[in-house]
């Protein structure tokens, strides 16, 4: 390919971090392409729940955290559907889950460089060190070939069902992740049982209390977890959520990286205030006058096994302090089991010239590179997929802006946007 054709960046995923970077990039002169396999822009769309919303306030969208006065943030947005003065009466930092969504759908909307239906097969590295990248268009039918400077993996993570469970999954045994597309189905059933922890199961469990009287099923909710907590969500916690800690996070020994990570989890995967506490409204409500409700909750309680059981199923429990298990039966599960990084296949192609680690990650740098085994000028960025290396900002739409810029000073080989030193008011080292 002649030197004009080749793309400065390639953005491989459509999702909140990769629209960010191309929404952010429309202040330079970079060349951009980005490609998804879906139709369009979908944030979670199984669990955009009436009444959820999101868990960091609303300037986390894409492009306000580093430059408040583009057209692309989420006040604009707001300006332009005609809702700031709704916006204002609102009161609320946490907007709604769909809202967000629709908010993303609009930035989409208005780049061109962002290509739907368009899966990436292959990347390769030419003699010249630039990453060929094939895509299978969908929409066309055919296969092209790119030439990119960069390449930028924003996939983020995937559902994650223990495998013991696969061979259980169907309609009636799924990942909370298509909770929506499945859950006229699930009304049906005569007895739900939700198994997890985190925000997602709370959201389930929640509306299917909700309609349980006119549905009239039993509802079971169990976790392995001590116990059904909040996140943690105090200001001064919030903290861990910048590029302080992320600095902070990143310098730390690799041993003691897993151990602080694992000891984290209520950063990140607990549950808010307001979902436990509409929770348990209710149930206090629906129990006036010691009314029995067909409905429990345990935790320290991990499901063993799945069984189909005469059109049902059979649940093997086991209760970790009492060292003691059990059975019950139920006619739907749903496993709000979280989600895993993952590496995308399109990689293969260059698996051989990625550093990994001896767990089979790849060897992430601090400024969002993939070490590379030959040094050259052409990089390979990842968003989303640095939690083992650089801690539990990884995910947080919040710091999405930040590493966005991270990348794109470096692609342009310049300072495009301004970043601070010192963000937060503690010192996390000496």
């Amino acid at each position: 390919m002649e030197n004009e054709k080749i793309l400065d960046v390639i953005g491989v995923g459509i999702g909140p971090f990769n629209l960010g970077l191309a929404a952010l990039l429309e202040k330079t002169e970079c060349r951009s392409l980005f490609f998804d396999k879906k139709t369009r822009f979908e944030w979670h769309p199984g669990m955009l729940l009436e009444g959820t919303t999101l868990q960091v306030p609303f300037m986390a969208d894409v492009v306000t955290m580093v430059d408040p006065t583009s057209r692309f943030s989420f006040l604009n947005y707001l300006h332009t559907q005609k809702r700031l003065y709704q916006f204002y009466f609102f009161e609320k930092f946490h907007i709604p889950r769909t809202e967000y969504n629709h908010y993303c759908q609009w930035v989409s909307e208005q780049l061109p460089q962002l290509q739907f239906e368009c899966e990436v097969k292959n990347i390769e590295q030419t003699k010249g060190g630039h990453f060929r990248v094939t895509v299978f268009s969908a929409r066309e039918n055919e296969q092209k070939t790119y030439d990119a400077k960069h390449v930028v993996i924003g996939v983020g993570t995937k559902p994650y069902v223990p495998e013991r469970f696969h061979s259980a999954l169907g309609d009636q045994v799924f990942h909370s992740s298509q909770y929506m597309d499945k859950r006229e189905n699930v009304s049906k059933a005569s007895s739900v049982t939700v198994i997890g922890s985190g925000q997602s199961a709370a959201e389930v469990f929640y509306d299917l209390l909700t309609k349980q009287p006119d549905q009239g099923y039993q509802l079971s909710w169990f976790t392995r977890s001590k116990g059904f907590y909040p996140m943690e969500y105090s200001k001064l916690g919030l903290e861990h959520f910048s590029p302080d800690y992320t600095r902070y996070f990143y310098k730390l020994p690799k041993e003691k990286k897993k151990k602080v990570l694992n000891n984290q989890a209520l950063l990140y995967k607990g549950i808010s205030f307001d979902t436990i506490a509409a929770i348990y409204d209710l149930l206090y409500e629906r129990t006036a006058g010691n009314k029995r409700l067909d409905v429990q909750l345990q935790a320290l309680t991990e499901l063993v096994s799945i069984e189909e059981d005469n059109g049902g199923y059979k649940l093997s429990l086991y209760q970790h302090e009492q060292e003691a298990g059990k059975h019950i039966e139920s006619d739907a599960v749903i496993l709000a089991t979280g989600y895993h990084p993952y590496v995308p296949n399109c990689l293969e192609g260059i698996k051989e010239k990625l550093e990994w680690d001896e767990s089979g990650q790849l060897v992430i740098q601090e400024d969002y590179k993939v070490k590379l085994k030959e040094k050259g000028h052409n990089h390979l960025f990842v968003q989303n997929g640095e939690l083992h290396t650089h801690g539990v900002g990884a995910p947080d739409l919040g710091l999405g802006a930040f590493r966005n810029v991270t990348i794109i000073n470096q692609i342009a080989g310049k300072e495009v946007y301004q970043t601070y030193e010192h963000n937060v008011f503690q010192q996390f080292g000496l």
